[in-house]
């Protein structure tokens, strides 16, 4: 499946894209992947399941927000690589991370 496969058939399910509910969903999602890591850290067992759905609402919400931004999956998709590659044309180097161009973002 493709990106914009994914954001079409996710958007089945959403009465109208909203970029706030995107949002706050998001962020609401990506607590929840971070409370099953936090259980592993008291140390409950890794459910691999559940974060896995959990991850996949995180990818729901981000469908949301281009839908209502009148962007595709795909476009972010091209946009993060691209921009990654600029950042570190020859993979990751942590001397880069640390000491970005002012404009970087």
């Amino acid at each position: 499946m493709t990106g914009n496969e994914y954001q079409k058939s996710a958007m089945r399910t959403c009465r109208s894209p909203n970029l706030n509910h995107a949002v706050f969903g998001l962020c609401s999602e990506a607590g929840e992947v971070s409370g099953i890591m936090q259980k592993v850290f008291q140390g409950h067992k890794f459910d691999k399941n559940h974060i896995v759905k959990e991850l996949g609402d995180c990818l729901w919400m981000i469908a949301e927000a281009c839908s209502a931004l009148d962007i595709t999956f795909e476009e972010v998709m091209d946009q993060n690589i691209e921009k990654l590659k600029k950042r570190y044309p020859d993979g990751f180097e942590e001397e880069k991370s640390l000491f970005r161009n002012k404009n970087d973002i």
